[in-house]
Order: structure tokens, then C-alpha cells, then sequence
């Protein structure tokens, strides 16, 4: 596992540096390592590793909106149930508010721990069938101590009103409601809490188009009008641009291209990030996309390419790619890109001269 976490960027490590001392930034992963141990049939001894998450580093200021993409099982919502310490991490670090999550004791993490909320994707299995939604919203608050106990119906009514929830609904139980209302009393239910920071992973998925609108607007209300700060994972990229502030491309568990969403979208550099933004459909039967067709299958996390991962895929490889993985560099103001095609000169003779220094050293064998 030692020689394994090596290949962490370091490059990325000196970019964001000191980055969670800025206050600005309410949120700072640096060289976040997630990997599963593949375990043998018999004896259960570690063969090997799926490596969903390979040394992700981004951050996200406060009040903004960070929207994370890419193919399934990328890695996406690894990132953030890791990120949130609902599963233990490999290596790398995690800043909320400059404080690292995973240095903090039982009791420091519970003390946080309202502070940083989730949306689940579905908002059916993530409800209690049991509980009335008053007190689905409530269980929290009392436990959390957010207001006083004599105080705790009229917030929940506030909260829900926040949410385009009715009063009458308290009384009501998960499966009275459609998908839209069930997804309301989520973010409802994160809201009580008075947070900081929701992860909200892939949140409208699972809704009609004419719901996720309603949803991703009052998301946005509840940003506005409270100030949170979002990570938002979706694999809608129409979606993303709409809500984002700030936009991670990630491709088998490395983040590949990280910008503004408006730089991003108008000059992807990374060439996963320009296949994968060629497939947004346009709503003009006359228009004529450009399409950029992938060739070949996702490799397998647990047995990733050498070099760059994307480079079995890539129509613009060179020999480079396939020895050494790319710096996550800042190729343009706050524009970052992993990709061989923006190496420095000095970068290019670098790895060109152990390039020769490898075959040298294979002939001799």
C-alpha cells in the first residue's frame, strides 16, 4: 500500500498549499485516497485494491457551489461520503473551516457534525417509513439540542415552509408523497440542522425533468437565503452548469480538469472533459453536434493503466501517456488540468530523458 500512495501528485500538494488557512475557503481536500481492499475467497488475505478515489485535491469557498462530474463509478460519490467521514479514508486530508475532519475525536466530530449534511439521491429509502415527517425533521433538532424543546414544532413549521412544505404534512408519512415532496423533506431535514456545508449527491436524479427544476431553484433560494456552501454531484451536466459556481472533472477516481464553470464550459482542455461535454444535448433539431466518440471500455479501478488512466481512451496520446501519470496543473488562472499536452518544456525533457533511461535499463535485462 506504501508504494501504492507514491503516485500521489505532489505537484498538487504544493497547489494548495496552505489553502485551508485562507477564509475563504470553508472546504479543502488535499490528496484524498480512498482505496478497497479486494480480498482473497479463502483465507481473505488482501490481494489487491480498487482504487475509487487516487489523490483528489480541490477546494470551495464559502456560500458557492462546486459541481463534481464524470462516468459512473469514477469515484464521485466515494469522494463525498469520505469526505464526511461516513467511511474512513486511505490518506490525504480533509479541511472544514481549517480543522482536519479526520484528526478530530468522537465527541469533536459530533460536535460538528450539523454542520456538514447529505441529500441522498433517493429520497424514498433515505426516509424512515415509520416516522411522521415532523418527526423525521425533528429526531435531529432534539438530538443536536439546535433550539430549545418547547421551541422545536414552530421551527420544523419554519423549516418546512422554507421547503414548499405545508404544516399538515407533519403528519404525514414518507410514502404519502411524490418523488419531488419526498426530496423537499430531505433537504428540509438537512436544513434543520442549521449547516454550513450539504453534500448533495446526485439530488434530482431520480425526478422528472419538471420536478428537478423546482428542486435545483430551491436549492439556490436556500444557498441565497442562508448562505450554504454546496458540493454537488450529478452526472446531468446541463444540470451542473446551471447550479455551479465552480466545476471538477473526474475520470476513474483522479480529478482531471478543475475551473470556473463558465471557463470551463466555454474552453475544456482536458480531452475526457471535451467528450464528455460534446454529449449535453442541444434543444435545436437543426443544430449538428459535434460528438466526440470514446473508443473502448472503462479500465478497471482495480488494475488502472499505467501512466495517464485515460490515455487507452484518448485520440490525442503520445508515448508519454503511457509511462507517467500528469501533474494536475495550473494551466490558465484558476483553470487546472492533468494532461501531457500542457507540459512545461523543461516537464516534456524531464520525463523524455527517463523515458530513454527505462528502455536503456529494459535492453540491458
Amino acid at each position: 500500500m506504501a508504494e501504492e500512495l507514491k503516485v500521489i501528485d505532489e505537484y498538487s500538494a504544493k497547489l494548495f498549499e496552505n489553502a485551508e488557512n485562507d477564509p475563504d475557503n470553508l472546504l479543502v481536500v488535499k490528496n484524498l485516497v480512498k482505496y478497497f481492499p479486494i480480498k482473497s475467497s479463502f483465507f481473505r488475505k488482501t490481494i489487491g485494491n480498487v482504487k475509487a478515489v487516487d489523490g483528489i485535491s480541490f477546494k470551495i469557498k464559502r456560500g458557492t457551489t462546486m459541481g463534481l462530474v464524470g462516468e459512473s463509478g469514477c469515484g464521485k460519490s466515494t469522494i463525498g461520503r469520505t469526505i464526511l467521514r461516513l467511511q474512513p479514508k486511505t490518506d490525504g486530508e480533509v479541511f472544514f473551516n481549517g480543522v482536519d475532519i479526520f484528526k478530530l475525536s468522537k465527541e469533536e466530530l459530533r460536535a460538528i457534525r450539523p454542520t456538514i449534511q447529505i441529500i441522498f439521491q433517493d429520497p424514498y429509502s433515505s426516509l424512515s417509513p415509520r416516522l411522521p415527517v415532523g418527526e423525521i425533521i425533528a429526531e435531529a433538532v432534539r438530538e443536536h439540542g439546535i433550539v430549545p424543546k418547547e421551541e422545536i414544532d414552530d421551527y420544523v413549521t419554519r423549516i418546512m415552509h422554507a421547503c414548499g412544505l405545508q404544516e399538515y404534512h407533519k403528519d404525514r408519512y414518507p410514502h404519502e408523497f411524490s418523488g419531488g415532496q419526498r426530496q423537499r423533506i430531505c433537504i428540509a431535514r438537512a436544513l434543520a440542522l442549521n449547516p454550513d456545508f450539504i453534500l448533495c449527491d446526485e439530488p434530482v436524479s431520480a425526478l422528472d425533468v419538471s420536478i428537478q427544476a423546482q428542486i435545483i431553484n430551491l436549492l439556490r433560494d436556500l444557498q441565497k437565503q442562508f448562505g450554504l456552501t454546496y458540493l454537488f454531484i450529478s452526472h446531468d451536466l446541463s444540470v451542473v452548469e446551471h447550479i455551479s459556481d465552480t466545476v471538477g472533472v473526474m475520470y476513474l477516481g483522479n480529478m482531471v480538469e478543475f475551473a470556473d464553470t463558465e471557463k470551463i464550459f466555454s474552453k475544456p482542455l482536458h480531452p475526457y472533459t471535451e467528450a464528455l461535454f460534446s454529449a449535453i444535448p442541444v434543444p435545436d433539431p437543426d443544430y449538428k453536434m459535434n460528438r466526440v466518440i470514446l473508443e473502448g471500455s472503462i479500465p478497471s479501478p482495480a488494475n488502472p493503466p499505467s501512466g495517464c488512466k485515460f490515455h487507452t481512451r484518448c485520440s490525442k496520446c503520445m508515448e508519454v501517456c503511457k509511462h507517467f501519470q500528469p501533474d494536475f496543473t495550473e494551466v490558465e488562472p484558476e483553470h487546472f488540468c492533468a494532461c501531457h499536452l500542457y507540459n512545461s518544456a523543461e516537464r516534456n525533457a524531464m520525463l523524455a530523458k527517463m523515458m530513454s533511461e527505462q528502455n536503456d535499463a529494459a535492453q540491458k535485462k
